[in-house]
């Protein structure tokens, strides 16, 4: 037993003060496994729904560790394990293993070698939402220049990052966000259409620019709140995809409501685009590129120590974050 190992357990589901500090004994690892420890731990809506119960790919019992993502160093290794060596700077998502935690073993087929120029912290706040972005824009639907597209939660971790490589790719992005500070953050980051959907119909205003045209794509993060009107938004066969839900999900609705317009629904998840491992290094080749291009905002609105988990949660839930939480060890 070590005190240098250690995890915040998930005792029970609830609040984020559910979340105990744990000492744990240190992992071995297996033939195909690295031993990591963690330098800075990512924080994303998944850790929230896991340890509240909501309804999800899988749903562990208590007790159980949250997190699904984390940077680290090799510091040992199965006697079957090629892709990583002890001393390389790693990161993995959707492993199979909690990663609020000081150290962990991992199936060595899950883990990406950070490049130097993107620090843990960096690559703690933006990997996994730069993944999600790269399958979002790249992978659901063909995006060409001036399509239109709308984004949910504009100014929050994923949101920005969708706005920017949107930006990027030359299409018209339309945004919603719930605060003028937010309003002001989005506008910087280079959206076309800033609504507050807390003082506007976001349906309404984008059905006004639009002269009643809508949308190709609506990026839906939020859920319950807002997915209905998104599908309002949408052009005839347009794609509305739910990745997130931030205020709840969605809420049973008729399958008929897609028919006038023809519209599309799918609620895609990280876990299944990375799950071949040529796809796993493809895709975090791709958003090395973007975290490791200063000029691509990213911005962390904390850094806590894990033992911190709780206020982490309260922060996150709270959606009045601009950006990342990481959590170091």
């Amino acid at each position: 037993m070590s005190q240098s190992c250690y995890a915040m357990m998930v005792t029970r589901l609830g609040p984020p003060d559910v979340m105990q500090y744990q000492v744990m004994e240190m992992p071995e690892p297996k033939d195909h496994e690295a031993l990591i420890e963690q330098t800075a731990v990512g924080v994303n809506f998944v850790d929230i729904y896991l340890r509240v119960g909501q309804a999800h790919a899988h749903n562990p019992e208590p007790p159980f560790i949250t997190g699904v993502h984390a940077v680290g160093i090799v510091k040992n290794v199965g006697s079957k394990v090629s892709e990583v060596q002890i001393g390389d700077r790693v990161t993995y998502t959707n492993a199979g293993v909690g990663t609020y935690c000081s150290h962990v073993a991992v199936a060595s087929d899950r883990l990406v070698v950070v490049p130097n120029n993107v620090s843990d912290e960096r690559c703690a706040a933006g990997f996994v939402r730069v993944m999600t972005a790269q399958y979002l824009l790249k992978q659901m639907r063909p995006l060409h220049t001036g399509d239109k597209v709308l984004i949910h939660a504009a100014a929050g971790g994923t949101g920005q990052v969708l706005v920017q490589w949107a930006k990027r790719m030359g299409l018209e992005v339309f945004v919603t966000a719930g605060s003028e500070e937010k309003i002001r953050f989005v506008k910087e980051l280079g959206a076309d259409h800033v609504i507050n959907y807390r003082t506007s119909d976001f349906a309404q205003e984008v059905g006004k620019i639009t002269h009643g045209k809508g949308v190709k794509v609506v990026f839906e993060s939020v859920g319950k709140d807002t997915f209905m009107g998104s599908l309002e938004c949408l052009e005839p066969k347009g794609l509305a995809i739910n990745f997130g839900t931030a205020s709840g999900q969605v809420e049973n609705f008729a399958l008929q409501s897609l028919h006038a317009k023809s519209l599309w629904i799918c609620r895609p998840t990280l876990r299944t685009y990375i799950a071949d491992k040529h796809d796993l290094q493809t895709m975090a080749k791709e958003a090395f590129e973007i975290l490791g291009d200063p000029s691509f905002r990213l911005d962390i609105e904390a850094v806590l120590p894990l033992k911190e988990a709780a206020k982490a949660h309260t922060m996150i839930e709270s959606r009045l974050t601009k950006g990342a939480v990481v959590l170091v060890p």
